[in-house]
């Protein structure tokens, strides 16, 4: 084969998504910078302030997350149960819903803030989380795609979500309570 009969490395395939995913992340933190906050919520729906919102959605999406994990690793055939693919489809669809009203509050109210480290470690995360979910819903059906690539990038989202969990809910729980 010559150079030009070859077929284009697996890696090529993942491109387009980690490019988006990358840009995605730079504009959400780049848009959380320059856009000054608003300082009020939004639409808090039965809660009694934005902060409760924001921890008990995020606290139901980390608990979606550890549904998509034990899921993926079904489907993998990594657990030896079966369990539906709609299962994981699903989780993954509610999690990512929980997400939005959290990441517009924390953009609109509150803009991408750097000055205490546990909240610039968090705002960070939630750019990172936003990025690595876009690169990996474009990759979902690209069947050049390296095999490594959906596990990878799921586990980096799951990273990301755990870590969003641990510097805002788990810190209000242990230093607010259980509010609601």
């Amino acid at each position: 084969m010559t150079a030009l009969q070859r077929p284009p490395a697996r890696g090529v395939a993942l491109l387009v998504p980690l490019l988006a995913g990358g840009l995605f992340m730079i504009a959400l933190g780049v848009y959380g910078r320059a856009h000054t906050p608003t300082g009020f919520a939004v639409g808090v729906a039965g809660f009694s302030a934005a902060l409760p919102m924001k921890v008990w959605l995020t606290t139901g999406a980390a608990v979606l997350a550890v549904v998509q994990v034990v899921s993926a690793l079904s489907l993998w055939g990594r657990l030896g149960v079966d369990i539906p693919a709609g299962v994981h489809r699903w989780s993954g669809r509610l999690a990512f819903l929980l997400t939005i009203p959290v990441a517009f509050h924390c953009l609109y109210a509150l803009g991408l803030q750097y000055d205490v480290p546990r909240v610039a470690i968090h705002s960070l995360l939630g750019c990172f989380f936003y990025g690595v979910f876009v690169a990996k819903m474009l990759s979902l059906r690209k069947a050049d795609a390296p095999g490594w690539t959906l596990p990878v990038l799921g586990g980096l989202a799951f990273t990301a979500l755990v870590g969003l969990w641990l510097t805002s809910s788990f810190w209000f729980f242990t230093t607010i309570g259980l509010k609601i």
